[in-house]
């Protein structure tokens, strides 16, 4: 379909209607949304005067203990809203900012400002709050500097209460169903979106693991995050669309674009209702060979999906968010309760669970260990932080053994460079198991142990490694990052980040050959396995694995059911030959579409043609 045309000056009456604008942003929860724009603008506090006279301190310290209990009562009901309408682990969320309202650091710290300086309560809860954003915001890991969304959020609850008021809601002034864009939402703001009113939202700030992208996937509502400064032209804009699965925001679509993504959406809609009647058909090429699929979670609640969608197991429980929303470690027992409640849901089927994959800065709240690195994907983070960090890591190992006696549990271990690192951490898991025996409390001593391939050094010696564990997982997003130097959450570089690339191609071939050779198990369990693209090419270098996020799962079994597995096994030949990341992309595109015809990628081709309608018409595309 040719690009619409540059729009012309009209000598009418009429004003011409303002010009397509294509805004690039990171594609944080799928979909399409189409409809009017609401752009929200921050509302602005009026606050009382900095000073306040000394013999007003007592009252005021009064009116901050208020304030503080308030403000946890407040979001400890938002909890419980919240786990009504998404479930318990999205309520753990807004349960956090409760217990951070109610730390006594906070109210101690506000408390000493008012008396030491003589402020008023909101100057002090600013000055600790905004301080301590900002000094996340500066961080350079993604998933930290995320957090400082969850503490604006905290102080904007204490400030409401402390002047009385209550922030108005998003959706209040809705006449109609709407897309919504602001600079920002807090987690509370997207958990109380409801998706009959609000079609989809973007924003100029955010990221992939920030707590407001949990929570709008958690909705199903379509959204865009880290779009950069574009408020300023998105106020006159009348109608914009919402490309959840691209990460594209359309400002003003001509109709012609308007037209394509309203199919895309229909298309989009009914294929997937159709597939997910399919979820018992098992994932069987038509010449016999059977591809284990598996679901990808980080709460409980979503081992339901991955089941209702016909997952065989879960393939990567990320343990992470237990130590991302406690103000202190989460004790073994805590952990343990966790673990055994996915375990317990699942009945039987397998599970891997991963140990904790974080960086020694994502903890300096509670941590003597936590510090600030230059670059901390590069740091103390990971596996790394499992072996410097015993008393940190033996109740996860101790919590994980006992919950393995429940069910089928894998334990794996994250961004393992060397072999040293691997006998390292299997030494610590036995020394947890010989402390539980001691103790009489009832565990398994022999539960598979593998390792995350995500760094080239592992790939590289996945033969030794082999020898060292029961299995393998490709975690192909940082293997990329790591094979090519880029940083996955820079979109300046997205055309440099590529699972198509030949470098990383022949990584994980040589994983996949090192495993096949020792007769231990590999998966892939990053962005590519779950990508109906990359299915083809991964079946034909020899994966039997894949796990992927459960909304993938309907149209990766698709492909699988479609395809046979030595057209694949020659797919993975040419792609093995090819020079490029381009030529190897291309030569996907081509052989999906020629083996499943009727399997149009519709968001991809209504984006594309959005593209270079937005050049045609010298529109701005923003990178």
């Amino acid at each position: 379909m040719p690009p619409p045309a540059p729009p012309h000056p009209t000598d009418g009456a009429t004003p011409a209607a303002p010009p397509m604008q294509v805004l690039r942003g990171l594609a944080v929860s799928p979909g399409i949304a189409i409809g009017p724009v609401v752009a929200a603008s921050p509302l602005g506090r009026r606050l009382p005067p900095r000073d306040i006279p000394r013999e007003a301190i007592d009252a005021e310290r009064a009116r901050l203990d208020r304030a503080l209990r308030d403000a946890g009562l407040e979001a400890e009901q938002a909890g419980i809203e919240a786990r009504d309408r998404l479930g318990p682990q999205y309520a753990d969320i807004l349960g956090a900012h409760a217990r951070m309202i109610g730390d006594v650091t906070l109210r101690d710290g506000a408390r000493l400002r008012i008396e030491r300086d003589a402020i008023s309560a909101e100057h002090a809860v600013i000055e600790i709050l905004e301080g301590h954003a900002s000094r996340l915001e500066q961080l350079s890991d993604s998933h930290l500097a995320a957090r400082a969304a969850d503490v604006r959020d905290i102080e904007a609850r204490i400030l409401g209460q402390l002047q009385g008021r209550r922030p108005g809601g998003l959706q209040d002034d809705l006449t109609a169903p709407s897309v919504i864009l602001a600079r920002d939402l807090s987690p509370s703001e997207a958990a109380g979106l409801d998706p009959r009113r609000v079609l989809g939202f973007a924003t100029e700030a955010g990221g992939r693991a920030s707590h407001t992208a949990i929570v709008a996937a958690a909705l199903e509502i379509p959204a865009v995050v880290g779009l950069g400064r574009f408020l300023e032209r998105a106020r006159h804009a009348r109608t914009a669309i919402i490309d959840g699965d691209e990460g594209l925001v359309i400002l003003d679509p001509d109709e012609a674009t308007r037209g394509r993504y309203r199919a895309a959406a229909e298309e989009r809609s009914e294929r997937f209702q159709v597939l997910s009647r399919q979820a018992g058909l098992p994932a069987v090429t038509l010449d016999g060979t059977r591809v284990e699929l598996w679901g990808n979670i980080e709460f409980a609640a979503e081992v339901d999906a991955c089941l209702s969608l016909g997952a065989a197991g879960v393939g990567l429980y990320r343990t992470e968010f237990l130590f991302l929303t406690a103000e202190s470690p989460p004790t073994e027992e805590q952990q343990y309760e966790a673990y055994a409640a996915v375990i317990r849901s699942l009945q039987g089927r397998p599970i891997v669970i991963r140990t904790l994959d974080l960086g020694a800065d994502k903890l300096e709240r509670y941590r003597a260990s936590a510090h600030r690195e230059a670059n901390p994907f590069l740091g103390l983070r990971s596996i790394r932080l499992t072996l410097r960090d015993p008393e940190l890591s033996r109740p996860q190992l101790r919590a994980l053994l006992r919950a393995a006696a429940l069910g089928d549990v894998r334990i794996m271990f994250p961004l393992v460079s060397t072999i040293t690192e691997i006998r390292r951490a299997r030494a610590l898991l036995g020394e947890a198991a010989a402390g539980l025996a001691a103790e009489g409390v009832a565990f398994r001593g022999d539960p598979p142990v593998g390792v995350m391939v995500e760094v080239p050094a592992a790939a590289l010696v996945a033969d030794h490694l082999a020898k060292e564990v029961d299995f393998f997982s490709i975690g192909t997003n940082d293997l990329v990052q790591y094979t090519l130097a880029v940083d996955r959450t820079n979109e300046a570089l997205a055309d440099l980040y590529s699972p198509a690339d030949p470098a990383v191609l022949r990584l994980i071939e040589r994983v996949v050959r090192a495993a096949a050779a020792r007769g231990i198990d590999v998966s892939v369990c990053g962005a590519m396995g779950g990508d109906p693209l990359y299915a083809m090419l991964l079946l034909g270098l020899g994966l039997r694995h894949l796990s992927m996020p459960p909304h993938q799962l309907p149209e990766v079994r698709r492909v699988i059911r479609g395809i046979r597995d030595d057209d694949a096994a020659a797919l993975a030949a040419e792609a093995m030959a090819m020079e490029t990341a381009a030529e190897v992309a291309a030569l996907l595109e081509r052989r999906l579409r020629e083996a499943l015809p009727d399997t149009p990628r519709p968001g991809r081709d209504a984006a594309r043609e959005a593209d270079a309608g937005g050049r045609a018409a010298n529109t701005t595309s923003v990178p």
